[in-house]
């Protein structure tokens, strides 16, 4: 990949399914809420998940496979039908396609200057199979977020996360070309942790959440060992998420959200800062380890 498109041998890594999405959203719908906060009409991850579909379809039809190739599967679908299995068993475009459409090739980043790679590679994907996974789990992840903290903080949390994952890829992945959302994913799952952590006053059976979302992490990254799936891309988006739930995702404690809304005329006690201490050190904390990696 140096100069030229890279071979059709050249390997897909794709960064697999973003996490068991029903799973973890549900994971925090067994806790409990003593606070009523506001919610958010999400349009935001609906507009992500249509922009992915579009690329993919986009790249099916610039990759032409009856043009281009001698034996196509669904060959019925004309200019969208699928690459060989042994090309790509994804059901998807060829390895040159995606290169062309601006898939994560760490030679053409560094020797080119073309750092748009590193943005432009999430939002394509190796195919049929690897959309539908990372879709469903960002409609099950980032639909929940962005009710409870709206399309800034959530749309920021997805693509930092995203470069963050593409980063931590480029440097342990430099033999193939990389494409796929789950970096990103990773990102919404990491944020989660954080938030329930950095909120923990305002949660009721904290140690439960807390283990369930573990757990859920910890398997997802598992599925990282399977072959042809970018792990780095997992570890540098859940990383990027995790602290960035810390910085977004912060919310006022109980105390003074309840006196806030106590009726008028209501005696309450001492007036209650907005935050915790712990609050702002963890703030601090990954502000700092955020700008320096």
């Amino acid at each position: 990949m140096k100069g030229k498109d890279p071979s059709p041998e050249v390997q897909i890594t794709v960064q697999g399914r973003g996490g068991d999405g029903g799973v973890a959203a549900g994971a925090e719908d067994h806790v409990f809420r003593q606070v009523r906060y506001r919610r958010w009409v999400t349009w935001l991850v609906p507009s992500f998940v249509v922009a992915n579909v579009v690329m993919f379809l986009v790249t099916m039809y610039v990759n032409d496979c009856p043009k281009k190739s001698g034996f196509c599967i669904a060959r019925f679908l004309g200019r969208f039908s699928f690459q060989t299995l042994k090309e790509n068993p994804l059901l998807g475009p060829s390895s040159d396609t995606l290169y062309k459409m601006g898939a994560l090739a760490v030679a053409d980043v560094v020797q080119r200057h073309q750092a748009w790679r590193l943005f432009t590679c999430i939002w394509l994907h190796a195919g049929v199979f690897h959309v539908l996974a990372n879709m469903l789990s960002l409609v099950f992840i980032g639909i929940r977020l962005e009710q409870e903290f709206g399309f800034v903080r959530i749309g920021l949390l997805y693509v930092i996360s995203g470069f963050g994952g593409s980063l931590l890829s480029a440097l342990f992945i430099q033999s193939s070309i990389s494409v796929g959302a789950s970096g990103a994913l990773f990102g919404l799952l990491g944020s989660m942790l954080s938030e329930l952590i950095t909120n923990w006053t305002i949660y009721a059976n904290k140690l439960a959440a807390l283990l369930t979302l573990i757990v859920i992490v910890i398997i997802n990254l598992a599925m990282g060992i399977l072959p042809h799936v970018d792990n780095f891309a997992h570890i540098g988006g859940f990383l990027s998420g995790f602290l960035l739930g810390f910085v977004f995702l912060i919310r006022p404690q109980f105390g003074w959200v309840s006196q806030r809304n106590a009726l008028p005329g209501r005696a309450t006690p001492s007036l209650k800062p907005k935050h915790t201490m712990y609050q702002y050190v963890l703030w601090v904390i990954s502000v700092i380890l955020l700008i320096s990696g």
